[in-house]
């Protein structure tokens, strides 16, 4: 099948507050690893861009149910290795050999085979399916097996994952744990129907009562540590403050396609507009947090931030990081603040970047586009680490809470 497709490969909203959901008789949680990619640091800008352009043209449906060859021969953007990832070990066959998946919102496809080959069982059954996934940051082409996946606790059986046959930008990973809408599956597969994700089939064989996800990272200034924590069916009330407030996933195009939300952002005591009321999604497959470039000018020109060439982010000095104010996400009807510290790059690992050890780099960079179409901004995992997330499937909305670390001074 691989040599097949192969030359057809170009590559080049009010909130609502409510008390936490636990489902205490059927939460499973399990840790996850946040880990730097050294080879791919350098390019965090290019990277989440690149992932930003493909979740657009994506979710409008450019190459949507075509067949595979298709959809693989218009590929024209170019695959850059990401740099700051969370993994989780995911078990698939019976007996289970273990993979590292990055954990991914952004898109609902399960599969494996970057790096440690595919062992197969006697729970493994070929569909007979091709699989064609792109991410911007990597893509991969392979085969659709039905197998037995563990995540934890929980052993789902018949769960459809891919084969990966070729894949590139995942170096130092096995795959993916696609967790984000069922209907970014739609066309992946050579049948062209919706795939089920893990959360559906753990819902569907009553492993979990509630199809939701809480989702809990934490900022580090180490290259690798396992900090982070997802909870299936529930959430963790011990991983936040306060409670949980939830807003509708967005209605508008295109980001209402993946765990979109309507935000605002203002910055400083003095409110300062910085991006106007629009959509954008939260995700846990891009590193910065990426807003329209017509809000990145107002950032820079209330910050007095300026390009870095070896990095590709924003820079500013030691006296204007002293001076440095807040940002303002203003969800729902509720207002998350984004400090000062939560919006520099961990200084201790700036030569991990190809940065000067005592330069001050910023989190928030360029989407690579305007405002106005529809996915103005992305919520990274720089934004995440601040706050807890619940992507609430079965109610389609979106939770965020206040942690321990909203405020640390951890980087």
């Amino acid at each position: 099948m691989l040599a097949r497709l192969l030359p057809f490969v170009a590559l080049a909203v009010s909130a609502v507050v409510a008390n936490p959901i636990v489902v205490r008789d059927s939460l499973v949680t399990l840790p996850i690893a946040r880990r730097l990619n050294v080879t791919g640091a350098a390019d965090l800008v290019k990277s989440d861009q690149a992932r930003a352009k493909v979740l657009k043209q994506k979710a409008l449906g450019k190459g949507k149910g075509a067949n595979l060859k298709s959809a693989a021969s218009v590929i024209d953007v170019p695959v850059t290795n990401g740099a700051v990832t969370y993994t989780v070990s995911v078990g698939v066959g019976s007996p289970a050999t273990q993979y590292d998946l990055i954990v991914d919102t952004g898109s609902s496809n399960t599969w494996i085979g970057a790096g440690k080959d595919y062992v197969k069982t006697s729970t493994s059954k070929d569909t007979g399916d091709e699989v064609f996934v792109e991410y911007g940051s990597g893509l991969f082409i392979g085969e659709e097996y039905l197998d037995t996946v563990t995540v934890g606790d929980l052993v789902i059986t018949q769960q459809s994952i891919g084969v990966s046959e070729f894949a590139i930008g995942f170096n130092g990973y096995d795959g993916i744990l696609g967790i984000g809408p069922v209907d970014l599956t739609e066309g992946t597969t050579s049948s062209g129907s919706a795939v089920p994700t893990v959360l559906d089939n753990a819902l569907s064989q009553g492993l979990i009562d509630s199809e939701l996800v809480g989702i809990s990272f934490e900022p580090t200034t180490e290259l690798s540590v396992t900090n982070g924590e997802l909870t299936f069916g529930g959430v963790d009330s011990a991983r936040f403050t306060g409670d949980i407030a939830y807003v509708p996933v967005t209605s508008t195009s295109p980001a209402s396609a993946y765990v979109g939300i309507d935000q605002t952002i203002t910055y400083g005591s003095a409110n300062t507009p910085i991006l106007d009321a629009t959509a954008g999604i939260t995700d846990t497959g891009t590193t910065l947090v990426l807003l329209a470039s017509d809000a990145i000018t107002a950032y820079k020109a209330a910050t007095g931030a300026v390009d870095d060439s070896n990095t590709g982010l924003l820079k500013i000095t030691q006296a204007q990081f002293d001076n440095l104010e807040s940002l303002f996400f203003h969800i729902g009807d509720n207002t998350y603040e984004f400090t000062a510290n939560a919006q520099i790059w961990p200084r201790a690992l700036n030569t991990a970047i190809g940065g000067d050890a005592d330069s001050v780099y910023l989190i928030v960079a360029d989407l690579g586009s305007n405002s106005g179409e529809g996915l103005d901004f992305i919520d990274g995992l720089t934004f995440l680490e601040r706050f807890y997330n619940v992507w609430d499937v079965a109610n389609a909305r979106v939770g965020f809470a206040t942690t321990e670390f909203t405020h640390a001074t951890t980087n």
